[in-house]
């Protein structure tokens, strides 16, 4: 797929992030007018009924701080994702809600796990690695951007912070890191041209052939073509048919 392919606008490229986010919003909106229970749906680490909330989590927060911390990265990060990454970018949201709920779930503390910040942590950890993996200057650059605007969010996959899932956290990221790898090939290419091609030979190159060894403009003479003269000689004959008109 070409680069202007694989970079290219679309209404879903806002659209997606902004009904995600807004879906977001109207779960906490229910949460706190009519069923302030399923608050409680979040991921409990080695329990079976815990399980449930590795695919609820993402939408549940604790309070309107929570949400609003979580909901600036989420919008910017899936825009990003949608247009730079648009062909694995609903599996790269969908498989990553499922891995990092799971590895929450494997070595989290016992306690109820709830936010998107999970999610917020595999997209920083996919487009920064991403980026680093497909060597493509766009790419390369959003990476830059991504890490400078996200960069000490790091420091939060650890516990230096007391009711903070951290084991979520750190789970984004290793989800984000296996999804760069996984899909892998799945990445725009820098653009290769004519003479960076393995086949490429100077002297078969129509533009090189205007210098010399010396780099002197050489000007090329296209052959001439001589037209051969008709002849007079050919001999033409035109035959007339006459019918007479027979009246009745």
């Amino acid at each position: 797929m070409s680069n202007q392919q694989q970079f290219k606008y679309s209404t879903g490229v806002i659209a997606y992030p902004i009904l995600f986010v807004l879906s977001i919003w109207v779960v906490f909106w229910m949460q706190v007018r009519f069923f302030p229970s399923i608050k409680r749906l979040g991921v409990y680490p080695q329990e079976l009924h815990g399980l449930l909330g590795i695919f609820t989590s993402p939408f549940i927060h604790a309070d309107i701080e929570h949400l609003y911390h979580n909901s600036i990265p989420l919008f910017i990060l899936s825009v990003a994702l949608f247009y730079f990454y648009r062909k694995i970018s609903w599996k790269v949201i969908l498989f990553g809600i499922v891995l990092s709920g799971l590895f929450t779930w494997v070595i989290g503390r016992p306690a109820n796990h709830i936010g998107a910040s999970g999610l917020v942590y595999v997209l920083v950890s996919f487009i920064f690695f991403k980026g680093i993996f497909a060597k493509h200057y766009r790419l390369i650059a959003l990476s830059l951007i991504v890490i400078f605007l996200y960069g000490s969010m790091i420091w939060y996959a650890f516990p230096v912070k007391d009711g903070m899932s951290w084991e979520g956290h750190l789970g984004g990221l290793l989800s984000g890191l296996l999804f760069a790898i996984v899909f892998r090939k799945a990445i725009a290419k820098p653009e290769r041209y004519v003479w960076q091609q393995p086949n490429y030979k100077e002297e078969d190159d129509p533009f090189l052939r205007h210098f010399d060894e010396n780099g002197n403009f050489i000007e090329l003479k296209e052959p001439e073509i001589e037209e051969e003269p008709i002849s007079e000689d050919i001999n033409s004959q035109v035959t007339y048919i006459f019918k007479e008109n027979k009246e009745d």
